[in-house]
């Protein structure tokens, strides 16, 4: 009953920024915590950043300092700000919420959308 959906990603030069965005749309209560998450080839799944619904953060020592996560709760949308990229930052971006809804608490995912940063 919740969809999540992404976008943003593309081909940016190192030193360069990048915008995403991830919008949460059907019957929904409250999102509890909002976050992104990356995978590069061939490795694991990793977090980048979450934030709660107090506005609490967490971001991965990777990124800090570089990435801000801002959401817009009437849009029910999160927001990655990923500046001064790295080469070593080319990965596929996941979306990830924990929304409470119709049917519970669940957590959803978005498409993924694929950052891919040259040299």
């Amino acid at each position: 009953q919740v969809q999540v959906v992404e976008s943003g990603g593309g081909l940016v030069q190192a030193g360069g920024s990048l915008r995403l965005s991830c919008a949460a749309s059907g019957s929904i209560f409250s999102i509890n915590r909002m976050g992104w998450y990356r995978q590069a080839p061939g490795h694991e799944r990793e977090l980048v950043v979450t934030i709660t619904s107090g506005g609490s953060t967490n971001y991965a020592d990777s990124v800090k300092g570089r990435f801000t996560i801002s959401r817009d709760n009437a849009k029910n949308t999160v927001y990655l700000q990923m500046n001064s990229l790295k080469p070593e930052d080319t990965a596929v971006y996941y979306c990830n919420m924990i929304v409470t809804g119709t049917f519970g608490t669940r957590s959803y995912w978005g498409q993924g959308t694929q950052v891919t940063v040259s040299s």
